[in-house]
Parts: structure tokens; sequence; C-alpha cells
């Protein structure tokens, strides 16, 4: 069978099945998402797959069957990839299925879009700042002190955090940077 990049190697590039140990890859990946990140099951099964998968692209259908998950379980699961940033919706000319892909750099697309988060999380705790504030009882020793404490804590830490995810990314890319350069500079 031919792949993608044209060879005939025996291999479909673009069987929605995964070999055994790529299937095997998948469900310790998504295990150690699930147990140490908390991410869903079936979030981390997607993302495991759609990091795995020789094929450019898979639809939701391609998602159901390879993972054995129900159309419900792979809607919210792609939905909230996309929304993290660790998966991107691929549009294909003249088709009305929804495919996804992940990019070359998951965790770096995730550590850009993990910001819109951070401001959400420093605007909510800002409006709830605003309101203890308002009662005008935050001073030393007052009822509200220790609230206003706790939620000034936490929008200052999600912009300090903000601040440095900025920095993060930009060294993430000089690292990669550095790695490709070396990469190609060993290359005979």
């Amino acid at each position: 069978m031919s792949g993608v990049d044209g060879r005939d190697d025996g291999v479909g590039h673009d069987d929605v099945v995964l070999e055994p140990e790529r299937q095997a890859f998948v469900e310790e990946f998504a295990l150690m998402l699930n147990d140490g990140a908390g991410m869903p099951l079936t979030d981390a099964r997607v993302l495991g797959y759609l990091m795995m998968t020789r094929a450019p692209h898979s639809s939701s259908a391609d998602l159901q069957d390879a993972l054995g998950a129900s159309s419900g379980s792979v809607s919210m699961a792609t939905r909230r990839l996309v929304d993290s940033g660790f998966v991107k919706r691929h549009i294909v000319a003249g088709e009305r299925s929804h495919y996804f892909r992940a990019e070359a750099d998951v965790w770096g697309s995730w550590l850009a879009s993990e910001r819109k988060y951070l401001d959400r999380q420093r605007d909510i705790i800002g409006r709830g700042l605003t309101v203890v504030e308002a009662a005008g009882r935050t001073g030393a020793g007052d009822v509200d002190a220790e609230v206003r404490e706790r939620l000034l804590n936490g929008r200052d830490y999600m912009q300090w955090l903000q601040g440095y995810h900025r920095k993060m990314l930009e060294e993430w890319e000089a690292f990669k940077a550095a790695r490709d350069h070396t990469d190609r500079s060993e290359t005979p």
C-alpha cells in the first residue's frame, strides 16, 4: 500500500486504525495525562491518536472508529482540545465533516493559547476583588481583609504568570531553533 510520502512500505499511512505499538502509546499517553493532569480520558486519547497518526488530518468519524468512542464524547473532546490549543480544526474543501489535526508543536501551541485561560482567570478574580473592595471592609483587621488578600494574590498571580508564559514561549522557540540547527549540522 502506498503511503502519504509515496513509499510502498506495506503500511497505510492514512489508515484510521493505528498499529498495535502506536495504539499502546495512545493508551499509555492518555492514562498519563488523565492521572497526572486530570485531562478527561477521551480527550487524552484523541490527542495521543492525533499525535501518532500519519494521516494529515482525521475526521470525527475516524476518531470514533479508531478509539471506539461515541460521537458525543469525540465531539466534546475535540471541542475542549481545540479550545485549549492542543488540536486545530482542519477544513477540507467541499466536505461537511469536522476534521482535526495535531500541530507539529502541540505543547508550544498549548502554551501560547493558555494565556487566554490566564486572562479569563485574572478577569474573573478581578471582578470578585471589585465586589469585595466595593463593600469597603478590606483594611487591616476588617472582615473582608483576608478575602481581599486571597483575591488580590490570585489576580496578580495570573498577571505575573502570563508574563512568564511569554518568556517561556520565547525560550521554547529559541530552544527548538538551536536544536534544529544542531540536528541539521550533524546531518552528513
